[in-house]
């Protein structure tokens, strides 16, 4: 495929180009103090200065530099953390913005006025039974010439995630040296292209995209399925039958309701 020709731009680059995911990690525990434990155990793992590394790295991925950083943690559970970024005045080596998996990086050195990262994250249980379920919310708004789309993989692999919905929407307009509109200055069909093969051999992935609105939507589930990689403090062996298989249904049907977005009868075909 021909690369695109290069705009010429008359000014700033007016365009806004939004990534948003949602991560969702899903657990089974037995008892009350084991989910107390696991959201302990989540809330300790993903606190906010380790989402404070993993936002830097993604500005180092995507060629940015870190203005300013507000973090918190929450009691009894939670935390936020907020970067406003600037564009760098050239993009460094490597960095572009074509349809093609981004790197993964052993290791990034975070250097982010018109940009921003943000991640929430959001442990909770239900109430009756022991499913406990961990989200994290992040978004990646750029000005100018970067994309976000390259701090994909670094994303998806720097969180244990079992579900992923992705939303791109790229807005505003930018005109060239000639006066004309541009509402897109770079090539996409699918978020899925931006993703690595080994995340794609993993996950189930679904598109509901509107080109003509330069809006993309991808949703990611695993495709594999092991109990005892659900289970907190036990294992499958531990269970009576009876109770894992039980276990395992309501694994998946937390799963499926929250890939579809949608609750599902009791009784309907797990598939």
């Amino acid at each position: 495929m021909p690369r695109p020709r290069k705009i010429q731009l008359h000014g700033f680059n007016n365009l806004t180009k939004t990534l948003s995911f949602n991560l969702y990690d899903v657990c089974y525990a037995i008892t009350r103090e084991d989910v107390r434990s696991y959201i302990e155990y989540i809330d300790e793992a993903y606190n906010a200065e380790r989402l404070t590394q993993i936002l830097g790295d993604v500005t180092e991925i995507i060629g940015a530099n870190i203005l300013n950083i507000a973090r918190q943690d929450y009691d009894p559970q939670g935390a936020s953390v907020t970067m406003l970024i600037s564009e760098e005045a050239v993009l460094p080596e490597g960095v572009s913005n074509s349809e093609a998996p981004g790197p993964l990086p052993e290791a990034v050195v975070a250097h982010l006025d018109k940009s921003h990262i943000t991640v929430h994250t959001y442990p909770e249980s239900h109430p009756e039974i022991g499913i406990s379920t961990f989200r994290a919310d992040i978004d990646v708004s750029t000005c100018g010439r970067i994309s976000p789309l390259k701090a994909l993989n670094y994303l998806i692999h720097s969180f244990e995630s079992d579900i992923v919905t992705m939303d791109y929407r790229v807005r505003g307009f930018t005109r060239d040296t000639r006066g004309k509109k541009h509402f897109i200055d770079h090539q996409i069909n699918s978020i899925q292209n931006f993703l690595a093969r080994d995340t794609k051999n993993r996950f189930t992935a679904i598109d509901v995209n509107v080109y003509q609105e330069n809006l993309f939507h991808t949703k990611l589930m695993l495709k594999h399925f092991d109990l005892d990689d659900y289970l907190f403090n036990v294992t499958s062996a531990d269970l009576p039958d009876k109770d894992a298989a039980r276990i395992a249904r309501e694994l998946r049907r937390e799963m499926l309701e929250i890939f579809y977005g949608r609750n599902m009868r009791k009784g309907m075909k797990l598939t």
